[in-house]
């Protein structure tokens, strides 16, 4: 997934103004029908639009100050999105609370039904039905919370309005139903405020991200040539933006570039996942118990390939720094033969894909796969052994000396 790109088409503070000028609209149309006919359905629907009409004000109120840093507040108000989205829930129960208090207790009243009100309300049905799929899909392709909690309202309209419609056809018909219908309208909206409460309470109360955000993440991380292990990712959303930490494991101890690779999986990570706003990536040194070998054969019988590119097997040795063996040697087939590996580069790729620390060569390769070993920081080292065994008796020979050089300095 590739990070959207917000252009004045799909910006937030664009959508909010929008949401303000339908809210206004909503209540007009609500507003003109409970003046010529009385219906207590359409009374708290026109409440309904009230609330969101000041819950869309503050929306853009969030918008606007969200991004905004400070001495104050120098990684910005980023968590004020969801604030507004748990102000929304707040004024949505708000609302229910009117709808249940003047259904119950409220006077009874004369209605008055003419055909243009089922018209009026129709148009007050079409434009939040409309307009939430709109903003809905900016929502998600931004991650704004406040967007989406403000397209699941007017989904809500669409069902409430609708309620409000029936009732006014019903009391046109002579059934009652204003009152049962006002107490209806109770459940969606609701059941509407207690996600977006849960959802910003989630954020706000600094939640981890979804799981399938972090495999994501976890992935990129590995496609790095350099690491070996991922040891840790922690993420959290703030308004729609998101903040990740990483700890990668990286072979050798070369620390220039273990902090370029940090660099590339940090810029990595904000092309491929929307909405990155920090993407913190540590790096620590691969210290292992043994050492693996990866050793170029010309045959499964263990004899040594010329070069690098004639390999058509390789040994893979795992030994202790003592020098003594960890597991049986394994032979695979190389797959150099399949086109994508013609060349030693896809070669020196896919050796590295089996995680080696060093490769035992009779030569160094050509200036590619050299390149491709020197940025996964896997060590090269050069042989005169004819026979496998021979190889990994010298290379544990070298690793020994290696380890008193070490020591001594």
């Amino acid at each position: 997934m590739h990070a959207v790109e917000i252009d004045s088409a799909t910006s937030p503070q664009r959508w909010a103004w929008f949401s303000i000028i339908v809210n206004i609209v909503l209540v007009a149309l609500n507003l003109v029908v409970v003046t010529w006919s009385g219906s207590l359905a359409v009374g708290v629907e026109l409440v309904h639009n009230g609330v969101d009409l000041v819950s869309a004000v503050a929306v853009l109120m969030g918008i606007k100050l969200a991004t905004r840093k400070s001495r104050s507040f120098p990684y910005g108000l980023y968590k004020l999105e969801n604030i507004i989205a748990v102000a929304v829930a707040g004024l949505i129960f708000f609302t229910t609370y009117e709808i249940v208090r003047m259904a119950l207790f409220g006077m009874d009243r004369q209605m008055v039904v003419n055909w243009w009100m089922f018209a009026v309300l129709g148009l007050a049905i079409v434009i939040p039905a409309v307009f939430s799929r709109l903003e809905l899909r900016v929502g998600r392709a931004t991650n704004s919370p406040a967007l989406i909690a403000d397209a699941k309202e007017y989904q809500v309209h669409v069902l409430t309005t609708g309620i409000a419609l029936a009732a006014l056809g019903g009391e046109y018909l002579g059934i009652p139903l204003d009152r049962v219908a006002a107490l209806i309208i109770v459940v969606p909206v609701v059941k509407t405020g207690w996600d977006l409460f849960v959802e910003g309470m989630r954020v706000l109360l600094d939640a981890s991200l979804e799981r399938e955000t972090l495999d994501k993440i976890r992935d990129l991380v590995l496609s790095e040539p350099m690491v070996v292990d991922v040891k840790s990712i922690t993420g959290r959303n703030a308004g729609r933006f998101r903040f990740v930490e990483i700890t990668a494991i990286v072979r050798g101890n070369n620390f220039e570039k273990a902090d370029c690779a940090a660099h590339r999986i940090e810029r990595r990570i904000h092309e491929r996942i929307s909405n990155i706003e920090r993407a913190l990536v540590h790096v620590d040194p691969n210290s292992p118990e043994a050492i693996r070998y990866i050793i170029p054969l010309a045959d499964p019988k263990g004899t040594l390939a010329n070069g690098f590119e004639d390999a058509d097997f390789v040994a893979l040795a795992t030994m202790q720094p003592n020098g003594e063996q960890t597991e049986p040697i394994r032979i695979l087939k190389c797959p150099r033969r399949d086109p994508q590996f013609d060349e030693g580069i896809a070669l020196a790729e896919w050796l590295v894909g089996q995680n080696p620390d060093v490769v035992v060569l009779r030569g160094l390769p050509e200036k590619g796969p050299q390149y491709v070993f020197g940025d996964a920081a896997v060590t090269m080292k050069v042989v005169h052994a004819e026979t496998l065994e021979q190889t990994i008796a010298e290379a544990a020979e070298s690793q020994q000396g290696d380890r008193k050089t070490h020591a001594a300095d």
